[in-house]
């Protein structure tokens, strides 16, 4: 497979820390085992511990409550980054620029603008995530769509420059994610063993889901540096699994299981516990299939419902944003399965719903996305909240 990024020499890990982690159209139960594999089962390369046969889980009902809005006026935001000291990076998908947000006054203060980003469509400056040595290198992580790609940078940001002025030059870490119209994918986040996880679309084209040689329609596991990461399950590889339409959302519970959200087509979207090297059936398979070749979902929404973009962990349960659904989605969780059914939230209270993260304990950052062309945008649009959920 012939993958394009940066050439960067890398000391990687004599052994890395590796997981048993683990789309409808931006307009539109309980699940079955796994395609035949334990849902909390090790995987062979995987030095997470086996799922114990008893898990907590949270109640079948649960809590909304909107503690303030942090801030107003958003134009078009995305991606969500928040500071170890304080404070909320967002991306900008249409304008390509990244502000900082005071979470306790709601100042907006302009970062800079990230050369090279096309928008069109469903393109643009979208996922942002930070290093996990951030306190020391101050790296921000960005994926976005290019005139010819989608590609991850990193740059510096340097708070002690003039506003506008506070982010170095972008350094390409990974590149050739096929671009297009629509399916971009676009959600970078770093997992706990501190590799770069990246949500990929197929880009409208079906045929590069089940394509292991391609980037489209996967979700992608690097180092930092741009490299395949060390333990993925096919050699020499960044794709961690595939089979996938337009990934949005990524998430790790408590014990460090990955999840996904997934925008469907006409049926169904998906919340899926991601297990490296497995096939999430697209376009084969939308939603729950009998062929146990793919991966069945956590649960599976009607388009309408749901057209899930961000996910985030928090009190048992992952909490996913609905764009065409405009809901906030709460599904509590017994290990890599739903323990309840899922309960909806703020339906309809503040339109479509992007990004979601976690805020530590009980609490959520929430990000509207009534400025990206499909919304129906009010006064103070868009906005960030803070939740209290439960």
């Amino acid at each position: 497979m012939i993958v394009q990024r940066r050439a960067v020499p890398t000391v990687l890990a004599a052994a890395a820390l590796l997981l048993t982690a683990g789309c409808s159209s931006d307009g539109g139960g309980s699940s079955d085992a796994d395609g035949g594999s334990s849902p909390g089962s090790a995987a062979p390369w995987s030095s997470a511990p086996p799922r114990q046969t008893a898990e907590p889980t949270p109640p079948a009902k649960g809590s909304v409550r909107v503690v303030r809005t942090v801030a107003e006026g958003l134009r078009s935001p995305w991606g969500l980054a928040p500071l170890p000291g304080g404070g909320l990076l967002v991306a900008s998908r249409d304008d390509g620029t990244i502000v900082r947000v005071d979470d306790k006054t709601g100042k907006k203060t302009d970062v800079g603008e990230v050369p090279g980003v096309s928008a069109a469509g469903e393109g643009g400056l979208l996922g942002l995530a930070l290093s996990p040595d951030y306190a020391s290198d101050h790296m921000v992580y960005a994926y976005f769509t290019s005139a010819s790609d989608n590609r991850i940078v990193r740059m510096i940001h340097d708070e002690r420059k003039p506003a506008g002025e506070q982010l170095g030059a972008p350094d390409v870490v990974f590149k050739g994610i096929p671009k297009g119209f629509i399916h971009n994918g676009g959600r970078i986040a770093f997992g706990p063993d501190k590799m770069l996880y990246a949500g990929t679309g197929e880009s409208g084209d079906t045929g590069l889901s089940q394509d292991k040689d391609s980037l489209g329609g996967k979700i992608l596991r690097l180092t930092p540096e741009g490299e395949p990461a060390p333990g993925n399950p096919f050699p020499d590889s960044p794709v961690y699994s595939y089979g996938h339409r337009n990934v949005q959302g990524l998430a790790w519970d408590g014990r460090q299981r990955l999840f996904a959200a997934e925008f469907g087509q006409d049926t169904w979207d998906e919340l899926n516990a991601i297990k490296p090297g497995d096939n999430y059936g697209w376009p084969k398979a939308e939603g729950r299939s009998d062929d146990r070749r793919f991966h069945n979902p956590v649960d599976q929404w009607s388009t309408a419902e749901a057209s899930p973009s961000g996910i985030a962990y928090a009190e048992g349960s992952v909490w996913m944003a609905g764009l065409r659904g405009k809901r906030l989605w709460r599904i509590p969780l017994n290990g890599t399965g739903a323990s309840a059914e899922p309960q909806a939230f703020l339906e309809g209270e503040y339109g479509r719903l992007r990004t979601v993260v976690a805020a530590g304990g009980d609490r959520l950052w929430l990000v509207t996305s009534n400025t990206d062309g499909r919304g129906d945008p009010k006064d103070g649009d868009d906005r960030i909240l803070e939740l209290k959920v439960g």
